[in-house]
């Protein structure tokens, strides 16, 4: 049986690789944490009964969770720009990439699909795209998460300079339907339909549909070149750009006020210091988070788009969905 085993099924972009490998056939094998929240599996089901018997879920330890899988899509991961005890991003993020990439080795897993992220891309100073032969550069700008993601990433490298059949993709900035945590993409949008967002500062980033990005990791099983990365991404866009098009779908008024990088990173810094001396909740943005975004986070997709072909949602369509989906859920 051709056996796709997924990991971090439950998530945002995880939930949307399982609905594409089920639409595409396959029988699919969702690795679920303990006390995840299943809701985007449940409700996978409930609108794609047929695919009820070609989906199980598992909870075994890796290397029995991967027995028989013909291929694995590594997803897990802890995608928070701030906790109060950052140990568990690194213990899931760096040390489980290690044990799932092993687990896979000696399951003899045929193709393994890692996910890394745009973060663990660098960038350029002049705003021109990066592309996957841009090294990672943001040392003095990334916060426990973009670390991280770098760092794993080159985990995955070495093992497929080893030999084991390991693709990479790294997703962009993804909208769409299902964010049910939210991740902190989403929680930028609900910002924003929650009138949250005073204004808008420098900086932009690239977007892409999540259901874009399943249809990325599926093509990167057949169609990706083992020990390469591909950039899943499409919309390069500013901020005050995309505060615009958000808000016209949303309906709301959108930012007006020009936040200079000083006034904004004294802000988050005395959000983040608050949080972390008083609250002990996560704050609505960090120091390091703002650095980031204040740069030009723009990415060249043109490889993933050949070797790949992946596809080209429209952003606004994207967006409506995604705003859709929040109302719809009583998050916005």
């Amino acid at each position: 049986m051709d056996i796709a085993a997924v990991s971090g099924a439950t998530g945002f972009i995880g939930s949307a690789v399982v609905r594409k490998l089920l639409d595409t056939g396959r029988t699919v094998r969702a690795l679920v944490e303990p006390g995840a929240d299943t809701q985007n599996l449940d409700t996978l089901l409930r609108e794609m009964p047929g695919a009820a018997a070609r989906l199980s879920r598992v909870t075994a330890a890796m290397t029995r969770a991967l027995e028989g899988a013909a291929a694995f899509y590594h997803l897990a991961a802890i995608y928070k720009v701030w906790t109060p005890d950052p140990t568990a991003i690194w213990r899931v993020n760096m040390e489980g990439t290690t044990a799932s990439l092993l687990a896979a080795r000696a399951a003899g897993v045929r193709r393994t699909i890692y996910t890394s992220s745009i973060a663990a891309v660098g960038l350029h100073k002049d705003r021109r795209p990066a592309d996957e032969t841009t090294p990672f550069n943001l040392w003095g700008v990334a916060n426990d998460y973009i670390l991280t993601k770098a760092m794993s990433e080159r985990i995955a490298v070495k093992f497929a300079e080893a030999g084991d059949p390991i693709v990479i993709v790294n997703p962009a900035f993804p909208f769409g339907p299902r964010d049910v945590a939210p991740t902190p993409t989403g929680k930028i949008l609900l910002a924003l339909l929650r009138g949250e967002v005073p204004g808008n500062g420098d900086g932009g980033f690239c977007a892409i549909d999540v259901d874009d990005v399943a249809a990325g990791h599926v093509a990167a099983e057949t169609r990706g070149r083992v020990g390469e990365r591909y950039i899943l991404g499409d919309h390069n866009i500013t901020f005050k750009d995309f505060f615009a098009l958000a808000a016209d779908v949303g309906g709301v008024k959108a930012p007006k006020l020009h936040i200079p990088n000083a006034v904004g990173l004294g802000f988050a810094l005395g959000m983040e210091t608050w949080a972390r001396l008083v609250s002990h909740q996560e704050p609505r943005a960090t120091y390091r988070s703002i650095r980031y975004i204040q740069e030009y986070a723009w990415f060249d997709p043109t490889k993933a788009r050949r070797e790949l072909g992946l596809p080209s949602r429209p952003l606004r369509e994207s967006l409506e969905r995604a705003v859709a989906w929040f109302r719809e859920n009583g998050k916005a």
